[in-house]
This record gives C-alpha cells, structure tokens and sequence, in this order.
C-alpha cells in the first residue's frame, strides 16, 4: 500500500482544507477547461466579484491557482496539475452525468 510521511499528509490535509468550500470546489470545475476572469467566474456562480476574489486570493496562496494579466484583464488558471487530477476524479465519482 502507499505510505505516505507524515509531511505528505500534513500538505494533503491542508490541500483539502483550501479547496474544501463549494465555490472554491466550483471555481476549480470552472477552471478545468480554460483560465477565467474573477467577472466571469462569479457571473457563472451567482456571487459577487469580491466574494469569488476572496476565494481565489485562498487557492492563490496555496499555489493551486495562477494569474495572468493581458490588457486590464487578470485571467486565473490551475497551476498545479495534481488539483486538476484530483478534479476531475472528484467529477467523475461524484458528478451525475445529465442525460
């Protein structure tokens, strides 16, 4: 089986608890398939710009999410390729297919 050290577990633990928010997990969905401005992303969640700033300032830190400017637009991307794997696992086992 997989033994992972303690420090392994520690950063897991913390990875989780950074995504573990349903609009953190719904920007990350978002996110999968192309980077998205914070308007974009909160039109497509119902919130405010403010609020979904918030939320990805967390994933920011957490080095899930990086930014890239062009024009006066920040796009936001997945950076870390572990979370889009982890996503799209997620999706897959929880994610009812609509028919």
């Amino acid at each position: 089986g997989c033994r992972m050290r303690t420090e392994q577990l520690t950063d897991l633990a913390t990875l989780l608890k950074s995504i573990s928010h349903p609009y953190r997990l719904q920007i990350l969905c978002l996110l999968q398939d192309h980077e998205m401005t914070v308007g974009e992303i909160s039109k497509a969640i119902k919130s405010t710009d403010a609020n979904i700033s918030q939320h990805l300032s967390i994933l920011r830190h957490q080095g899930i999410i990086g930014t890239r400017k062009q024009a006066n637009f920040i796009y936001n991307r997945i950076i870390d390729n572990r979370v889009t794997s982890l996503i799209e696992t997620m999706q897959g086992l929880f994610c009812k297919i609509e028919e």
